[in-house]
């Protein structure tokens, strides 16, 4: 069954955001690459189970939220269902080298979601 296994959280101010969930949650939070406005959040110990990790993200625009992403078998076949009942896709598939492949989505009721599907091998 599909998990949520990453959340993206919007900021205005990363640095802001990084500080304020380092002080209260004590989660660690690097930079991904020194190009790219995202910061990787380790939010416990990998090996409890339940437990995901997330980032930080510069914000867009005003009407950018927090992104929960859904671990998939295939994209391609979940943005099929999606449409199918009644969502919208609002960004195409798109390779994260080293990751896998995502899509944004939207469900019925407006939210955000991310699909992933996991493949070390995309470039």
């Amino acid at each position: 069954m599909p998990r949520v296994v990453h959340f993206e959280i919007p900021a205005d101010n990363p640095g802001r955001a990084i500080k304020f969930y380092k002080d209260v949650f004590g989660w660690e939070i690097k930079n991904w690459s020194e190009d790219n406005p995202y910061w990787l959040v380790t939010t416990g110990d990998n090996k409890i189970p339940g437990g995901i990790n997330g980032a930080i993200t510069k914000k867009q625009g005003p009407n950018m939220v927090t992104v929960n992403t859904i671990d998939v078998p295939s994209v391609d076949e979940y943005l099929t269902l999606v449409v199918k009942s009644g969502g919208k896709v609002i960004a195409p598939k798109m390779t994260v080298p080293s990751i896998g492949y995502l899509a944004y989505c939207q469900d019925t009721e407006g939210n955000v979601f991310g699909i992933l599907q996991p493949d070390m091998s995309a470039k």
